[in-house]
């Protein structure tokens, strides 16, 4: 197997890094995937396509035979234009530092090195999104078409303490208003319908759904209630995360959100919102999990380990489909979403190896875990 650039592998993390991306933010998007582009298309033999859905451009290089293989990744961060200036890409003691430098943008490089590394890509599609850490909502659509034409789908989230994950819980996420009636907080309190008052139940409500026993949550996250202090206020918002193992478990909180109920007289309620994704379940990942262990000792690249994650990717949608996916192929590190976000530079060089391994292995038809 051809010998990496570590230098070169690190000026494309430091120019990624330092194109910021925030979630469905067009112009960074576009600055972001001229760079993938100028680095990609010559590795692919191919140019890219730029697939712009409601705004939100996505990036991808389409496989030209089969069995297709389809890396799957996203560009955007969770992180506002400007952060840069505060927290801008470093380098040092074997760690680099940055907004997204961990989720995502390292894996889309070491994606670019394992393909420099593969024997041939012309069965290797690419598909990276600008919109994931919102929930994908004009990128599903597209992951979804380009994985029912895979025949496995590799994923370059950051790994979990350095192991693959095999398992993921699903997600959903809704909005819980509440209406009520104003009326003066001093002269006529009684006259009106106080939606806070509302919200207060509500949130208690919402909160005991969660099943611990069963890694069920459910959190209410954003409250919204009132516009002056001395008024009743009329109307209210609860925002509510639920995250599963269990397709059954989504399915039993979805319904029982919809059977909420007035405490307050005279208050009603309106429920919006859905399941997003659903669980990653381990069978999804079994023989990919074990073609990669099996690649991992050939090479001597050490045991690959495997967790299951509370976080919900776009591995949801393809394992949704019934497409073998294994998650978590991107590097060590620590901090998604932290500003001690940091990537461990020796794991990428390591990861692209056992990607481009498994692209090699997956250019014929996935054998069956041993």
């Amino acid at each position: 197997m051809p010998q990496l650039d570590n230098d070169l592998t690190l000026h494309r993390l430091a120019e990624l890094v330092s194109a910021e991306t925030p979630s469905a933010h067009a112009e960074g998007l576009l600055r972001c995937y001229r760079l993938l582009r100028e680095w990609g298309d010559p590795l692919f033999g191919r140019p890219a396509e730029i697939v712009t859905v409601r705004g939100t451009p996505h990036l991808f290089w389409r496989p030209v035979r089969e069995p297709a293989v389809l890396l799957l990744g996203h560009a955007d961060t969770v992180w506002p234009l400007g952060t840069l200036a505060d927290r801008p890409f470093r380098a040092a003691d074997g760690r680099a530092t940055g907004p997204g430098v961990f989720d995502m943008k390292a894996g889309l490089v070491l994606a670019l090195d394992a393909l420099a590394l593969a024997a041939d890509t012309a069965h290797v599609g690419m598909l990276v999104t600008g919109d994931e850490e919102i929930g994908s909502p004009t990128s599903r659509a597209l992951i979804e078409k380009a994985a029912a034409e895979a025949a496995a789908v590799l994923v370059l989230e950051p790994s979990l303490g350095g192991a693959v994950k095999t398992a993921r819980k699903g997600g959903a996420f809704y909005s819980v208003d509440i209406t009520g009636r104003a009326s003066h907080a001093g002269l006529e309190p009684e006259s009106g319908i106080n939606a806070l008052l509302e919200l207060a139940h509500q949130t208690l409500a919402v909160h005991r759904l969660g099943d611990p026993a069963k890694g069920t949550t459910v959190t209410p996250t954003v409250a919204t209630a009132g516009t002056v202090t001395n008024a009743v206020p009329a109307a209210a918002s609860l925002r509510v995360d639920v995250r599963a193992w269990e397709k059954a478990e989504l399915d039993r909180v979805h319904r029982r959100l919809g059977e909420l109920t007035p405490v307050v007289p005279g208050a009603s309620i309106t429920l919006s919102g859905e399941i997003n994704r659903m669980p990653l379940e381990q069978q999804s990942s079994r023989d990919l999990l074990a073609l990669a262990r099996r690649i991992a000792e050939r090479q001597g690249l050490g045991d690959v380990a495997e967790a299951a994650a509370g976080g919900a990717s776009d591995g949801n949608f393809t394992a949704a489909l019934g497409i073998p996916t294994l998650d978590g192929l991107g590097p060590d590190g620590d901090g998604a979403h932290a500003r001690h976000e940091w990537a461990d530079l020796a794991s990428l060089g390591r990861r692209a190896r056992l990607v481009a391994g498994l692209l090699d292995a997956l250019a014929d038809p996935l054998p069956p875990a041993a």
